[in-house]
């Protein structure tokens, strides 16, 4: 198969392209200023960039109930932590491997999509990926709201939590809900630029939080409580593997949004060694450093009040101080708004962009992103582990490995990361395949999608499968969602293109 770039590649550096003004065409089906690369000048985010991003991303709420989830289900701290600690190692790996397209060709995730997918198939992988953020944008957002609301009832007190009720909830709780949400919008309506410096001071703001937490309630508790002594429900046989397979699919697809998107960010990378380094310091260590340190604050909870209070903000409205309430009203605003600004509205916005780019900049994408994940309300979806770690998580896992399976297998195996930069723009170049659709990338998505997800199952009363699994015989493989979607799906779309190569069809306009 021929992978060298053809027509009017770009500009070769070592390690990196550069696109030539005007090579890219101007049609407004695939162009505009949002999707075109990154220039050479403007690629420069460090190690510590990339490793700040992580860990602003990865200290927020939903990252602290990540153990909770497991101990509830029966797993005891040790447990729980080292399945964390294996779920970002894992997700890593895809992660390094997907993100290394930005800082060489200095491309978001849907133009990279449009090498496998055609310059029309990238919507499909697209419209899968904003759907889950604007869902994971509406979770956020309702979280970081709940825990001003909270923390504000502690400092101000009267009447803010029986105010009158709107939809069931109070009026100060909509309030907050909705001035959480406009300030997101408005940090990422100042574009890419602003979210670096915001995540360079956001990310030690927070983790000087989260030790704040964890040396109030040691010595509160006067050393850390009986947590850590619990045995495990499970133990370590055919229960806890029965619980841990799906567990460990639950926290790679915590991520494996990110795996798909992260050239979103990279585009911005210096070079390799950036986000290879920036990413690897960032996201395992950070996430399991961040589940241990919830679990010890947890554990001084339980020694100070006889029960466990996993929710941050719940324990932090204990407090009496004034000052203390106001640290830690500002460490949930700026953890929240450091995750749901980039997990959550930077794809969804280069994603709506790539479908229309002539109507839809990345701004408006962004707008858009924000209206949704309010329409779709997902904050029930966290309303049992059940629901959240299997559910939610194990469905939206499977379909992302699929996607990223795709992406690699078309990158490294079958391109072996040369890229006709030009041709990712133009419906005349090499990605048209049949009328901009590749079908060999959209049979490969049908049948990985299937293979993850179809034998989706739910215990009675406690999620919207049948017990035997929506398709039966797949039931043995739900709990291997992600990695199954992501082997069947690499393994089918390098042996039909290589099928494809063998009858000299690779990647030509039909």
């Amino acid at each position: 198969m021929t992978t060298t770039p053809t027509g009017r590649p770009g500009t070769e550096l070592p390690g990196r392209v550069e696109l030539p003004p005007g090579t890219a065409g101007a049609d407004p089906r695939f162009v505009n200023d949002d999707l075109l690369p990154v220039p050479l000048a403007e690629r420069r985010w460090t190690t510590y960039n990339f490793a700040a991003l992580w860990v602003g991303m990865a200290h927020n709420i939903p990252s602290w109930l990540l153990a909770s989830g497991l101990v509830a289900l029966g797993m005891d701290w040790l447990q729980a932590v080292l399945t964390i600690a294996l779920a970002n190692v894992v997700v890593l790996l895809p992660m390094l491997l997907t993100g290394h397209a930005g800082p060489k060709y200095g491309i978001p995730f849907p133009v990279l999509a449009r090498a496998s997918f055609g310059l029309r198939g990238a919507n499909l992988p697209a419209l899968v990926r904003a759907a889950v953020a604007c869902a994971w944008f509406g979770i956020q957002t309702w979280i970081g709201g709940q825990g001003v609301f909270v923390l504000l009832d502690r400092a101000v007190g009267g009447d803010w939590a029986s105010a009158a009720k709107i939809g069931g909830q109070p009026w100060t709780l909509w309030l907050c809900f909705v001035l959480f949400w406009a300030l997101e919008l408005a940090i990422i309506h100042r574009g890419m630029e602003a979210l670096r410096r915001f995540e360079n001071w956001a990310a030690p703001f927070v983790i000087v939080g989260a030790l704040a937490l964890l040396v109030w309630i040691a010595v509160k508790a006067g050393g850390l409580g009986p947590l850590l002594d619990q045995p495990s429900e499970l133990g370590w046989g055919a229960d806890f593997w029965r619980v841990f397979f799906p567990s460990l699919m639950g926290m790679i697809a915590f991520w494996a949004t990110l795996s798909l998107n992260i050239p979103d960010f990279t585009r911005f990378g210096a070079g390799q060694r950036a986000q290879v380094w920036g990413q690897t310091l960032g996201l395992p260590t950070t996430m399991t450093l961040f589940a241990l340190l919830s679990v010890l604050v947890t554990s001084g909870s339980q020694a100070v009040y006889g029960a466990p209070v996993w929710d941050p903000v719940a324990l932090a409205a204990k407090t009496d101080n004034v000052f203390g309430l106001l640290f830690a009203l500002v460490t949930v605003l700026v953890a929240t708004l450091s995750v749901n600004i980039a997990a959550n509205v930077v794809s969804p916005a280069y994603d709506l962009a790539n479908l229309a780019p002539k109507r839809v900049d990345f701004r408006r994408g962004a707008l858009i992103t924000g209206v949704v994940g309010v329409l779709i309300m997902p904050w029930k979806l966290t309303s049992t582990p059940e629901l959240y770690i299997f559910t939610w998580l194990g469905l939206v896992g499977g379909l992302l490995g699929t996607v990223a399976g795709i992406l690699i297998a078309d990158y490294w195996l079958v391109r072996r990361t040369v890229l006709d930069l030009g041709g990712l723009y133009r419906p005349d170049g090499p990605y048209w395949y049949r009328g901009g659709w590749n079908p060999a990338a959209v049979l490969a998505f049908g049948v990985g999608g299937v293979l993850a997800i179809g034998g989706s199952h739910s215990a009675p009363g406690t999620g919207p499968f049948p017990e035997d699994g929506l398709i039966p015989f797949l039931k043995p493989l739900a709990d291997y969602g992600w990695a199954v979607g992501l082997a069947a799906s690499l393994l089918l779309y390098t042996g039909l293109m290589t099928r494809r190569r063998a009858r000299g069809q690779e990647g030509v306009a039909e």
